[in-house]
C-alpha cells in the first residue's frame, strides 16, 4: 500500500526513485555541510540552495535540506524585478499567484491552485521579520499588503508554498511571505532620487547602517514621495512615506533587537472599470482603457459619510488608501547551554486608515449611456491594531549519527477589526481620464445620486467592532539520520471573537439599536505537516510532505449567521500533498514540485452580496531554475495547475475551473552584463483563465515585460532607468460574474533613479 504522497508521486519515475530514497534510512551518511558564504558563484548555486531558511522552518538548515518549496529574492533581485509595490514584486515568485492590478495594497494572493474567492491573500500570511503584519489576510478593505511598503530597508525575500506553513504559523496553510529586513550587519548606506518619465513622481529612498562597537549595530531607512500614482491622472494621489528602524545588540550566546517602524501613506485604489462582454469575451468601451482609467476627479472633490460615533465626517475621495501604522518590536535569541535555545519575537502596532475606491455598479447600459453608477466604497479602517508574540524554545540532541531537534512554542496574537462602511453613489462620465459626477439627467453636479442608506438596498451601511483573539500552542520534531531528515509538526489554533456589529436605520438614518449583534464565540483546530528531505549528494536531493491546515475567518462572517456562538462557525481548510527534487550543476539550479492541494471554504463576497460554500481541488507541477554563465543570467519559474470545482452550494459550478485560475503562468528574467552597463527583463505571463465559476467569460492570456538598464559609473554612483509592462500589455486579472467590470494591470510606467552609496 502506498502512502498519499506516494500515490501523488509515483507517476513521475525520476522523482518515485528520488522519493523512495528518500523514505529509505539505507546509506545514511553525514549531511553536506552548508557552502560558507561567498561560495555560491563558485558551486554554481544560482538558486541558493545553500541558503539558510528562517521562514516556515523549525530548524535552521539549508533550502537543500530542508522539506519545502522555498524561493528567495534579495534586495539586488528585488531592484532589478522592475516592481514598484510589494503585490508585483510577488509576481515574480513562483507558485505564487499575485493579482497586483489594485494598485499599492488590496491584491488578491494565494498559492498552487487555492482559490481566490475572496480578496486579500487567505490562505497565504504576510510577515515582516518573522510575525504577521496582521492576523488574517483576507479582511475586506483592510488587507496586509496594505500595510507593507517594499523599500530599501528590505535585505531578503523568503516565500514558503505550502509545508510547514500550516503549522508554524497562523491563517497560513497555503504559505507564508516573509519581507526581512536589513540589520545592520553591513556598513554602509545610499540615497536615491527617482523621477517619474511620463507621469509624475519623485521619491527619495536612503538608508544607513553598520556598527557602533561592542557589538552593537544598527539600520535606519526611509523613503518619501509624491505623484500621480502610475496612472495619468493630473493629481497628486501618490503622497507620504514610511521609516524603519532597528538596533541589534549581540553577546556571547546569542542577540537581542529592538524594531520601529512608521508608516503613513495615501495611494490611488484602483477598482474595475466598465467594460461589456459579448460571446464570452471581454470587450473595452470607447474612452475607458482599463489600463489608465480613474474616474476619482477633481468633481468629485468631497464625500459625506455617517461615521461610527453617529456624526458625519467629510473625506477627499482622491486620498484612495490611506494607511498609518505605529509598530515598536523587540526579538532576541539565547543560547542557554547544554543544547537549549530560545527564539522571542513581539511586536505591537497601531493601525489605521481609510479606503476609498469608485466601484462601477453598472456599466452604462452596455457603453451606450453617457454615464454609469459608481458606487464609492468609502470605507473607515476605525481600529486595525494588533499585539503578537512568538515564543519557541529548542533542544538539540545528539546521538552516535542521529540529531534530534525537539521544538515547543506558542504564538499569541490579539488583532482588533474594527471599520465603518458608508456608500454613496454617483453618476460618472464615460471617460477614463478627465471623467465629471453628474446627475440624473447628465448635467454637472457634485452630489451623490443615492446616499449609502439606500445603495444596493441599504445592504451596506455597517460599523462593528471586533477583537479576535489567537493563542496557539506548537510543537515540531526533527530527526537527522546521515543523509535523511524528517520532520514533523503540530500546532492547535485556538481563536476567540468578542465584539459588535450594527447595521444603519435606513429609514430614521440613524444605527439601528435593534440591529446590534454580539459577537461571542470559540473555534479550533489542530493541524499538522509531515516531511521527509533526502540528500543524495552535494547537488541533488529530494522531499516529500503531507500537510493540513486552516484559515479562520474574521469580518466576512459578521453578518451572516450568529455569532454568538449558538451555532457552528464555518472555517477554511487545506489538505496538501507535496514532493520535489532541488538540483544544481554547471551554473543552473533547478526546484521542481508537483502538489496536490485540496480545499473546503466558506466565503461572502461584498461586490456581488452572496455567500458561498465550496470544496476544490488542484494537480499540479511547480518550476523554478536560474541559469549563469559569465556575465548573462537567468532566472525563470512555471507553475502548471489543474484545478476543479468539487462540490458548491451552486450546483451548476461543480466540475468547472474555478475562476480567474489559469493553467500556466510563469516568469523569465533574463539579464546580461556588458561592463558597467546592465541590462535585464522580467517577462511575467498567464494562460488564459475564467472570469467567473460559471467559465462563461474569458480572460484572455498575456505576457507583461518589465525591463531595466542599470549603468555604474564608479563604486559609489549608479544610474537605473526602469520599465513596468514595457510594451503596453492589456492583461485583465479579474471581472464580475455578470461581466459589466473588469480590472486590468496599470499600463507602462517609465521611472529614472540616482543611487549613491557611501
Amino acid at each position: 500500500m502506498h502512502t498519499p504522497i506516494q500515490r501523488v508521486l509515483l507517476s513521475a519515475t525520476p522523482l518515485a526513485l528520488a522519493i523512495s530514497l528518500a523514505y529509505s534510512p539505507a546509506n545514511a551518511q553525514e549531511v553536506q555541510p552548508a557552502v560558507p558564504q561567498g561560495a555560491a558563484a563558485n558551486s554554481g548555486d544560482t538558486l541558493k540552495l545553500d541558503q539558510v531558511v528562517v521562514t516556515g522552518a523549525s530548524t535552521r538548515v539549508t533550502k537543500m535540506q530542508q522539506s519545502l518549496s522555498v524561493s528567495s529574492m534579495d534586495a539586488e533581485q528585488i531592484t532589478k524585478s522592475g516592481a514598484t509595490n510589494a503585490a508585483e514584486l510577488l509576481r515574480s515568485v513562483p507558485g505564487l499567484r499575485a493579482e497586483s492590478s489594485g494598485g499599492e495594497g488590496n491584491a488578491n494572493i494565494t498559492v498552487r491552485g487555492v482559490p481566490l474567492s475572496a480578496g486579500g491573500s487567505r490562505y497565504v500570511q504576510m510577515q515582516e521579520d518573522g510575525l504577521p503584519v496582521l492576523l488574517f489576510g483576507d479582511i475586506a478593505f483592510g488587507t496586509a499588503d496594505e500595510f507593507v511598503r517594499a523599500d530599501i530597508n528590505t535585505d531578503r525575500l523568503e516565500v514558503v508554498r505550502g509545508g510547514s506553513a500550516s503549522t508554524l504559523a497562523s491563517n497560513s496553510p497555503g504559505g507564508v511571505i516573509n519581507f526581512i529586513s536589513k540589520t545592520g550587519k553591513e556598513q554602509g548606506g545610499s540615497i536615491g532620487l527617482t523621477a517619474g518619465l511620463g507621469n509624475k513622481l519623485w521619491r527619495v529612498d536612503a538608508d544607513y547602517g553598520g556598527s557602533l562597537g561592542n557589538g552593537t549595530s544598527f539600520h535606519v531607512g526611509a523613503f518619501q514621495r509624491i505623484g500621480e500614482g502610475g496612472r495619468p491622472t493630473g493629481q497628486d494621489l501618490e503622497k507620504g512615506g514610511q521609516l524603519k528602524a532597528n538596533i541589534t545588540q549581540k553577546f556571547d550566546g546569542g542577540f537581542v533587537r529592538v524594531n520601529f517602524k512608521a508608516l503613513d501613506d495615501k495611494t490611488p485604489s484602483l477598482m474595475p472599470v466598465p467594460v461589456t462582454v459579448s460571446n464570452g469575451k471581454i470587450n473595452t468601451i470607447a474612452g475607458i482603457d482599463p489600463r489608465t482609467a480613474f474616474f476619482i476627479s477633481p468633481s468629485l472633490n468631497s464625500d459625506s459619510t455617517y461615521n461610527k460615533d453617529g456624526g458625519t465626517s467629510v473625506s477627499d475621495p482622491r486620498d484612495g488608501l490611506r494607511v498609518k501604522s505605529t509598530a515598536i518590536g523587540f526579538e532576541a535569541g539565547l543560547e542557554l547551554g547544554q543544547g537549549f535555545n530560545v527564539d522571542e519575537k513581539f511586536r505591537t502596532a497601531s493601525n489605521s486608515g481609510r479606503f476609498i475606491a469608485l466601484f462601477p455598479a453598472d456599466n452604462g447600459s452596455n457603453g451606450t449611456a453617457k454615464f454609469f453608477t459608481g458606487t464609492l466604497f468609502n470605507t473607515s479602517l476605525d481600529n486595525m491594531n494588533n499585539t503578537f508574540n512568538d515564543l519557541k524554545v529548542s533542544k538539540v540532541i545528539k546521538g552516535d549519527d542521529i540529531k534530534t531537534t525537539l521544538v515547543g512554542g506558542l504564538f499569541y496574537g490579539k488583532q482588533t477589526v474594527a471599520q465603518t462602511w458608508f456608500w454613496n453613489q454617483y453618476n460618472i462620465t464615460m471617460s477614463g481620464e478627465n471623467s465629471h459626477v453628474v446627475d440624473a439627467n447628465g448635467n454637472a453636479s457634485s452630489a451623490p445620486v443615492a446616499q449609502g442608506w439606500s445603495t444596493w438596498g441599504g445592504c451596506c451601511t455597517r460599523t462593528f467592532n471586533v477583537d479576535y483573539t489567537e493563542t496557539s500552542p506548537y510543537a515540531a520534531a526533527t530527526v537527522e539520520v546521515g543523509k535523511l531528515i524528517i520532520d514533523g509538526s503540530l500546532r492547535r489554533d485556538e481563536q476567540k471573537a468578542k465584539g459588535y456589529t450594527f447595521s444603519g436605520d435606513n429609514t430614521n438614518k440613524v444605527w439601528d439599536a435593534a440591529s446590534k449583534k454580539l459577537v461571542d464565540y470559540k473555534v479550533s483546530h489542530t493541524s499538522y505537516s509531515l516531511g521527509g528531505n533526502y540528500t543524495l549528494n552535494k547537488d541533488l536531493a529530494a522531499f516529500a510532505r503531507e500537510s493540513n491546515g486552516v484559515a479562520f475567518s474574521a469580518d466576512r462572517l459578521l453578518y451572516g449567521n450568529p455569532l454568538d456562538g449558538s451555532v457552528p462557525i464555518s472555517i477554511n481548510e487545506i489538505d496538501q500533498v507535496e514532493g520535489g527534487l532541488k538540483w544544481r550543476g554547471q551554473g543552473m539550479s533547478v526546484f521542481a514540485t508537483l502538489f496536490n492541494a485540496r480545499t473546503k471554504e466558506s466565503n461572502f463576497e461584498v461586490t456581488t452580496q452572496k455567500f458561498t460554500a465550496n470544496k476544490y481541488e488542484a494537480n499540479g507541477l511547480e518550476l523554478e531554475m536560474a541559469y549563469q554563465m559569465g556575465e548573462f543570467r537567468l532566472a525563470g519559474g512555471a507553475t502548471y495547475t489543474h484545478a476543479r470545482i468539487k462540490d458548491s452550494s451552486d450546483a451548476t459550478t461543480v466540475g468547472k475551473t474555478p475562476r480567474r485560475q489559469a493553467d500556466f503562468v510563469y516568469q523569465i528574467s533574463p539579464s546580461y552584463a556588458f561592463g558597467n552597463l546592465d541590462l535585464g527583463a522580467a517577462l511575467i505571463g498567464s494562460g488564459k483563465s475564467y472570469g467567473d465559476d460559471a467559465n462563461t467569460i474569458t480572460m484572455p492570456a498575456y505576457v507583461v515585460i518589465n525591463a531595466f538598464a542599470n549603468y555604474q559609473f564608479n563604486d559609489k554612483m549608479q544610474l537605473s532607468l526602469s520599465a513596468n509592462n514595457l510594451f503596453n500589455a492589456l492583461a485583465y486579472t479579474e471581472i464580475e460574474g455578470d461581466g459589466h467590470a473588469a480590472r486590468a494591470l496599470t499600463g507602462r510606467t517609465v521611472r529614472a533613479t540616482l543611487k549613491y552609496s557611501f
